[in-house]
């Protein structure tokens, strides 16, 4: 596995792929994303021509059609300038696999390994690059962190999101049992097995509250569509109009917590 080097100064200009279930389903989370960044004094460019990172055919076994999709992506950074991808998923496939996409292509082989070589997933941005360190304006809680397969995995983010989190001083990290464990959702895998599917995330759920923890936080906008999802399922077959596991992106949290009169 590559790693992405650490810029030698901090960046003054950044671009912003949001991916598709941030894009279609969590725009709020990109929004928020952009804001803390912003609000570093970072420039965000946002590529209007973006679409999917090709992650779906890909993990699906289909490389042609995520080729060309891949491919599309090459031409939209055309600058120096990191890529921050506010997913593990996202982030781990154009870091890591855009590369063995396009081996037998050495065009657009020398275009992926330049690309792959400034992709940053959002947390390990904000750690590892502005080594971001903010004032925690919120009230006591306490929260759970679920991070993707591929974030873990790939990307070795659980612990710059576990950083993040720890660093605010009104806020408890609680630990759930299972921590590494998949919610289930996969993206085409939920389709394909949705009893196997469901399993998971029922234990995924289950895990989750039993830690007490307040909401549920990810880095990963997919697990959170399923996660939040299962969890809504359940509230309704109980007859319970108040979300049992309420949840949020991590940027979506961070902003909340760090802005001022913030009361969560």
């Amino acid at each position: 596995m590559t790693t992405t080097p650490t810029p030698p100064t901090r960046p003054g200009d950044v671009y912003f792929f949001a991916t598709c279930v941030v894009d279609q389903f969590f725009p709020g989370a990109g929004l928020d994303a952009i804001t803390l960044l912003e609000r570093e004094g970072i420039r965000v460019h946002f590529p209007e021509d973006q679409t999917c990172c090709g992650q779906p055919a890909y993990s699906s076994g289909f490389p042609e059609e995520a080729r060309k999709v891949a491919a599309h992506q090459l031409s939209l950074f055309p600058n120096d300038w990191p890529v921050v991808v506010p997913s593990g998923s996202c982030a781990g496939m154009m870091k890591h696999h855009y590369p063995t996409l396009f081996a037998d292509d050495p065009v657009r082989k020398a275009q992926a390994d330049a690309l792959s070589a400034r992709v940053y997933e959002f947390t390990q941005f904000l750690v590892e690059v502005l080594d971001f360190k903010p004032e925690d304006t919120g009230a006591d809680c306490k929260v759970v962190l679920h991070t993707s397969c591929s974030a873990r995995r790939e990307m070795g983010v659980h612990v710059t999101g576990k950083r993040l989190i720890g660093d605010l001083k009104q806020v408890t990290l609680a630990q759930q049992d299972h921590e590494s464990e998949c919610c289930g959702f996969g993206g085409t895998f939920s389709v394909k097995q949705p009893e196997i599917s469901g399993a998971m995330v029922e234990d995924k759920v289950k895990a989750l509250k039993a830690t007490g923890a307040e909401r549920v936080v990810s880095a990963d906008c997919g697990c959170l569509m399923n996660i939040l999802g299962h969890a809504k399922w359940q509230d309704e077959q109980a007859g319970c109009s108040t979300p049992s596991l309420p949840g949020e992106h991590i940027a979506s949290f961070l902003l909340r917590r760090t802005s001022k009169g913030a009361a969560r």
